[in-house]
């Protein structure tokens, strides 16, 4: 980061209230222009001005472009520190930017409600659907309770909530985390999620486009990474688990909570699931397999469904966990699922 392109930026005003903006929240393109009362392509050239001077950051999510703060109060570079210092200081003392500032967030509240609006209507047009499968997984409430107690007191640190859906276990398990990255593959999701989770702090959750099978991280970045009903859509479970192992920190941990193995069919018929749950021997050996130490599973029998959750540590890379693969007691998932 250099000091004259930031000090050009920070030049602005329309820049300064989108960097006190973004502080606050992730917001689109469309939305800032929206909050600012200008137009788009003006905005995105503002916006462009940030980027390059490192005071802000796009991120694609399907056809929306999402942008957020580089910067942080208590983080590198100390320049950047430096200039998010100043724009706090800035709206305490500075009167008119204040008022400023308090406006715009009031702008902002509109967007929050559109937000919320959105995911009820798209709940609405999905009712039958999510309830016929809330129905299947049981209760949420005994998998949840029983979910915190499989992760005990300890902190989560870096978690990664792998295909985050609703937000619903990001939103429960932020108070145990240091960070909360909730990926998912649908912009749809992203959104409801987004409307669910926006009450947190800006720097606490970390909204993610992208596919399990190829995680957007790099290596050993977080230290906990969560499958919540999502490990029956893999095609390739093992893999999918050798991706969450490449971005676990050794002595992270892994919590995969899904189905037991089961019959019914018209999941993969008409939920696109792509596996009928998972045995404890078969998971035992997935996880393995990718690098991890498995734990004792934990079941929440239910009707017509059983809900595991297994969890396992991230054994050190160099020292992979085969052992179980050499004992014979691999199952494949082929034996374990019929061929669709």
């Amino acid at each position: 980061m250099q000091i004259d392109p930031l000090l050009r930026a920070l030049s602005e005003p329309t820049r300064l209230r989108i960097m006190r903006l973004l502080a606050h929240m992730e917001l689109a393109v469309g939305e800032l222009a929206q909050v600012l009362g200008q137009s788009q392509p003006r905005v995105s050239r503002h916006v462009k001005i940030l980027c390059d001077a490192g005071l802000a950051q796009r991120r694609k999510e399907g056809s929306w472009v999402f942008l957020r703060t580089a910067v942080k109060e208590k983080s590198e570079p100390p320049l950047g520190a430096a200039a998010a210092q100043l724009l706090t200081i800035a709206e305490r003392d500075d009167p008119a930017f204040s008022a400023r500032c308090n406006e715009d967030r009031r702008q902002l509240a509109a967007i929050r409600d559109a937000r919320e609006a959105s995911a009820q209507a798209y709940f609405a047009s999905h009712a039958e659907e999510w309830d016929t499968l809330r129905q299947l997984h049981g209760a949420d409430g005994p998998v949840e309770s029983a979910l915190l107690t499989a992760f005990g007191r300890q902190k989560l640190g870096a978690l990664l909530d792998v295909g985050t859906g609703t937000g619903r276990m990001a939103e429960l398990l932020a108070g145990k985390a240091g960070h909360v990255t909730a990926l998912d593959k649908s912009p749809d999701m992203l959104r409801i999620a987004r409307a669910r989770l926006q009450s947190l702090p800006a720097d606490k959750i970390s909204l993610v486009q992208g596919d399990f099978t190829k995680l957007p991280f790099a290596a050993a970045n977080f230290d906990t990474v969560l499958f919540h009903q999502v490990l029956h859509y893999a095609q390739a479970p093992g893999l999918v688990l050798a991706e969450a192992a490449r971005v676990t920190r050794e002595g992270g941990r892994i919590a995969v909570v899904d189905l037991a193995a089961h019959d019914r069919e018209e999941l993969r018929e008409r939920h696109a699931h792509a596996r009928l749950g998972f045995a404890d021997e078969q998971m035992e050996t997935l996880l393995a397999e990718a690098g991890f130490a498995p734990e004792a599973p934990v079941s929440l029998p239910g009707d017509p469904l059983t809900v595991k959750i297994w969890t396992a540590r991230r054994l050190p890379a160099a020292a992979p966990a085969a052992e179980m693969a050499e004992t014979g007691t691999i199952e494949t998932q082929e034996r374990k699922t019929p061929h669709s």
